[in-house]
């Protein structure tokens, strides 16, 4: 049973006048503990990056990069070939947009977590794994690196000593290996079913895959997408069957913290 987890969700993920989703960032920023904010490759500008993280501020909500792939068309779900030194290069500049606002709000840059189709290639990348962790180091070494438990990147990143959290994914199916299954779109789910599975997850640390099988499933935060339709629900109920639960939602720092 775990006493205290991080509830994160993607937040920013708009540009200009469009957005993507039902919920509004100010309805989801209440319900979490940390936010992944577009960083302007995938989804996300200035404008929005500033108002977002001055809103994370103002509800003590942990502040994360969310780097993509160069796909505002695609909303970074597209994979797209190039070397891994070009694809870090662009995390690392997306990272640093996200901690100069987070600088102008006197807050700590607190997680960096790649976004789509670039969270799952560097899960089974070695090479890009290890350059991302490695520049990391480097650059935001105290930052904490949001992945998959089953990922070369927790692998990596518990080998070099980065702060690392896994994920445990609400609204994603999950195969037999332990992955998750990737999807550019994602059907409304029921938000009871979607909490029932966290809870699940939580108390008997178990996830049933596309097969039906059970498999264990280690983490340290839940995350939930803002452009799941139904969001603001799915949220809602994850949040109140933690607490009914008597599971504390607290930052991924904290979570950490509370491990150490």
């Amino acid at each position: 049973m775990r006493g205290i987890i991080d509830l994160n969700c993607d937040m920013g993920e708009g540009f200009g006048h469009w957005t993507l989703g039902e919920a509004a960032d100010e309805d989801l920023m209440e319900l979490i503990s940390s936010a992944n904010i577009a960083a302007g490759f995938h989804a996300g500008d200035p404008t929005t990056m500033d108002r977002v993280v001055k809103l994370a501020q103002q509800h003590g909500v942990g502040i994360g990069a969310h780097p993509g792939y160069r796909d505002l068309q695609g909303f970074g779900r597209r994979y797209i070939r190039t070397s891994s030194e070009e694809l870090v290069n662009d995390i690392l500049y997306q990272v640093g947009a996200i901690r100069e606002f987070g600088r102008r709000y006197g807050v700590q840059l607190q997680h960096i977590k790649p976004h789509g189709a670039l969270y799952m290639e560097a899960a089974v990348n070695e090479e890009l794994s290890q350059h991302l962790v490695d520049t990391l180091r480097k650059t935001c070494g105290e930052a904490i690196l949001f992945c998959m438990g089953v990922s070369k990147t927790y692998e990596i990143a518990r080998r070099m000593g980065q702060r690392v959290v896994r994920e445990f994914y609400a609204d994603r199916d999950y195969d037999d290996s332990g992955s998750i299954v990737f999807a550019r779109q994602v059907a409304r789910p029921d938000p009871q079913a979607i909490a029932d599975k966290c809870l699940r997850a939580c108390k008997e640390g178990l996830v049933r895959t596309v097969t039906g099988k059970d498999i264990e499933i280690e983490f340290e935060s839940i995350c939930f997408h803002s452009d799941t339709p139904g969001a603001l629900e799915n949220g809602r109920a994850i949040r109140k069957a933690l607490l009914d639960n008597g599971i504390t939602i607290a930052p991924a720092a904290t979570v950490l913290e509370n491990m150490a």
